[in-house]
């Protein structure tokens, strides 16, 4: 049965999440898929930011860090939204950046590993793991005297020995969307006595995570992509009560010492999660972060993430059966799994090598930018130009809070109208931007 517009408007009337998209501040005329990327900004994020430097900051000052509970604010924005990470009270907080974060964790699981057994000498991750990611963990190898190990999806759990320290994967896979089964892998690697952390960054929010249920050691993930915290907003670390007091962190600043206002000059770490805090907390866009983290709260009414996850899925599988259907002819392939358990909130097309511009490239750059000129807003993430299994990617992210079903049936429409007219040949939508 062919799929019309109408049906697409339909399934938007019949849908329970839709008032969820009046919460958010979203430009006219826009489609906008690259919430995996920068999510949207919700309605109520100017009005906090402006109080909080009108009234706290201007009228308060610093009588701010008590009054208003600047200092406790890490961690009830974890308590917020640790029901939604499958974390238990007073086991996340929200600081600093991923990139940050990731170092912390990793650095902690290395000297508990150094611990636990001195021989183990190998830091396991996926080779198409997120760059910050990689560049983290080599940092992280070179002064605990690891070595990287870089994996392909289906050698990571034959790669899982004596001789691994740690295990580091992305949750879902930025290029891809594919997603991990985060509990079988833990549980693999927990029984050669490895330490598992994961980055949250593409499923937070998303899909379902569970760190409890699967046993995680340690997991970091941003505050901006589906939690909408605004760019840059501070991102959220965990460790699993078995491990959070084990060692120090690296980074020990004042945030995170048992008694900051006490001033002694030795360090001495807080207890529980706090310690991974490090310097002062960055108020103004921890409170925009609450903002994002209220629309979650308010969609616990609604059927919470069990209904996200049911409209993510739908709406991906629609964009995947349009594309098949409306965009044949056109070099397109699918990197996302179709298998709804190995799929997060995205959908990532491949184009064949050599349709691009004068038979060079695959032309995916341009098409994003033919696209986003239409107003549908996705993004380009670059392959290995042939030489290997990485193609050029058009990526698409479906957050459930905002896009809507004819949102799909519109951005495919557009799709079609860019790569049959040709228009994306055109030289303007094949100049380099810095941000891609």
């Amino acid at each position: 049965m062919t799929l019309t517009l109408q049906d697409c408007r339909d399934r938007d009337a019949q849908d329970l999440l839709r008032p969820l998209r009046d919460l958010f501040s979203l430009p006219a005329g826009q489609i906008y898929l690259d919430g995996n990327s920068l999510g949207a900004a919700p309605k109520a994020t100017a009005a906090r930011v402006a109080s909080v430097v009108q009234n706290e900051w201007s009228q308060d000052l610093i009588a701010s860090w008590n009054k208003a509970g600047w200092v406790d604010l890490p961690l009830r924005l974890g308590n917020q939204f640790a029901p939604w990470l499958g974390a238990g009270q007073d086991e996340v907080v929200f600081t600093d950046t991923t990139s940050i974060n990731l170092f912390k964790v990793l650095t902690a699981a290395a000297r508990i590993a150094a611990e636990d057994g001195p021989a183990r000498k190998k830091l396991l991750t996926e080779r198409s793991n997120f760059p910050t990611d990689l560049y983290i963990a080599q940092s992280v190898c070179q002064q605990h005297g690891l070595e990287l190990v870089l994996l392909e999806p289906e050698e990571i759990l034959p790669a899982l020995d004596d001789d691994a320290a740690v295990l580091l994967l992305t949750h879902v896979n930025y290029r891809t969307g594919a997603m991990h089964d985060m509990e079988q892998i833990t549980a693999a690697a927990h029984a050669h006595r490895i330490l598992c952390v994961w980055d949250l960054c593409h499923s937070a929010g998303a899909v379902p995570v569970d760190l409890r249920g699967a046993n995680a050691d340690f997991a970091v993930g941003c505050g901006y992509k589906y939690l909408n915290g605004g760019p840059g907003a501070p991102a959220f670390v965990w460790a699993h009560p078995r491990v959070v007091n084990r060692c120090w962190q690296p980074l020990t600043g004042w945030f995170g010492h048992a008694a900051p206002f006490q001033f002694t000059p030795g360090y001495a770490p807080a207890e529980g999660i706090r310690r991974y805090l490090c310097g002062t907390q960055p108020i103004i866009s921890l409170s925009a972060l609450q903002c994002g983290l209220d629309v979650f709260s308010a969609t616990e009414a609604l059927g919470g993430m069990q209904a996200l996850r049911a409209k993510s899925l739908a709406l991906t599988d629609l964009f995947i059966r349009l594309v098949e259907e409306r965009c044949q002819g056109h070099g397109l392939g699918l990197a996302t799994p179709l298998h709804h358990a190995q799929r997060g909130s995205q959908v990532c097309l491949t184009r064949d090598e050599g349709l691009g511009l004068d038979g060079q490239g695959s032309g995916a750059y341009a098409i994003i930018q033919a696209l986003i000129a239409r107003g549908v807003v996705g993004d380009f993430r670059q392959g290995d130009g042939g030489l290997g299994r990485h193609k050029d990617i058009l990526r698409f992210g479906f957050t459930p809070l905002y896009v809507g079903f004819e949102d799909v049936w519109n951005a495919v429409e557009q799709l079609r109208q860019v790569l049959a007219s040709g228009e994306w040949r055109e030289p303007r939508f094949h100049q380099r931007q810095a941000v891609t």
